[in-house]
């Protein structure tokens, strides 16, 4: 008979009572003592050691003499050598012809600048640079940089065309922002084509975008066409009506105005995505063409209504007849 093994279970050994209690007695000492250690009475003790005393009185002179010595010293940003006249920033590049010759001066007014400024401001870069960009003028502050003055590079906003708006004339960039009217004579105000059939009220101030896609879209397209209006004789642009706040720029088709009076339908704004339209050269390149064969666009018997949104080919009407005829004239 084969006998099977017993197997035996280990047993856990038992701790006597009293051993247990001399662990846990053990236990408390030394939480007592820790308590103890961070006591007040404990901390006190330790502090006024005479060598703990010794490092905090050393500690407390000197910092009480480098107060004293601090306030004794000159303060270099107050000295003349480090100090420059706040007119005598330096713009980088130079404005242009457009732009305001007293530039600084409406910056330094606006922002109400000292006369003087320490180039040992540590703030005064982004102080120039924050009072520049509010400026109207002021696309973007490229960088500010202190030399032996402080060099300021911007990027200026450029006129692009000017929106007939109540009996005036208000000035817009590429982008639609209004510029400051006042920097513009009537000599000036003419030599930008006029954007009229706007609806709508600026938004803000100068130096805000109009807030109206009509006028964006009139900006970019006179932007567009500035090297050659006054080779085709364009005098306005004329703005579409807004059928609904919700309309954008490919919903707008845009007219240009002759001298003579006629009215070539443009279609939409250069920045337009919508698929089929003609690129802005293929529509530049049609009109002098036109223009170049026909002498201008008001021979031989206009005005005309001229539409050059066609791929292959230009129609025109004669505006004054009620006829639909239309003659098409082929590239």
């Amino acid at each position: 008979m084969s006998r099977k093994a017993s197997k035996k279970k280990p047993t856990k050994k038992k701790v006597p009572a009293k051993k247990q209690i001399a662990e846990i007695e053990e236990e408390e000492d030394v939480l007592d003592e820790e308590r103890s250690a961070l006591s007040p009475a404990r901390l006190v003790r330790l502090l006024f050691r005479p060598k703990v005393l010794l490092i905090l009185a050393v500690g407390i002179t000197v910092w009480f003499f480098s107060q004293k010595l601090k306030d004794q010293l000159p303060d270099l940003a107050e000295q003349e050598q480090y100090q420059i006249e706040t007119r005598s920033l330096s713009l980088i590049p130079a404005p242009p012809h457009y732009v305001p010759i007293d530039l600084v001066d409406q910056v330094i007014k606006r922002n109400q600048l000292p006369e003087k400024v320490s180039l040992l401001d540590r703030d005064l870069v982004i102080k120039v640079a924050e009072a520049f960009q509010k400026h109207p003028w002021v696309e973007k502050v490229v960088s500010v940089r202190k030399t032996s003055t402080v060099e300021v590079e911007l990027q200026f906003r450029k006129p692009a065309a000017m929106v007939a708006f109540k009996q005036r004339l208000l000035p817009v960039d590429n982008a639609g922002v209004l510029l400051p009217p006042e920097d513009f004579s009537v000599s000036d105000a003419r030599r930008y084509p006029v954007i009229t059939g706007v609806e709508s009220v600026p938004a803000g101030p100068p130096g805000n975008a109009w807030g109206d896609v009509t006028v964006t879209g009139a900006a970019q397209l006179a932007e567009a066409l500035s090297p050659h209006w006054k080779e085709l004789e364009i005098v306005a642009i004329a703005a579409p009506p807004r059928l609904s706040e919700a309309s954008t720029l490919d919903d707008l088709i845009f007219r240009l105005i002759t001298a003579g009076g006629s009215e070539i339908v443009w279609g939409r704004s250069p920045k337009s995505q919508r698929r089929g339209e003609l690129r802005v050269d293929q529509k530049i390149g049609k009109l002098e063409k036109y223009h170049r064969d026909y002498g201008g666009f008001d021979r031989p018997h206009g005005p005309y209504e001229i539409d050059i949104r066609h791929w292959q080919e230009i129609s025109r009407r004669p505006l004054r007849q009620q006829s639909q005829r239309r003659t098409l004239m082929r590239r």
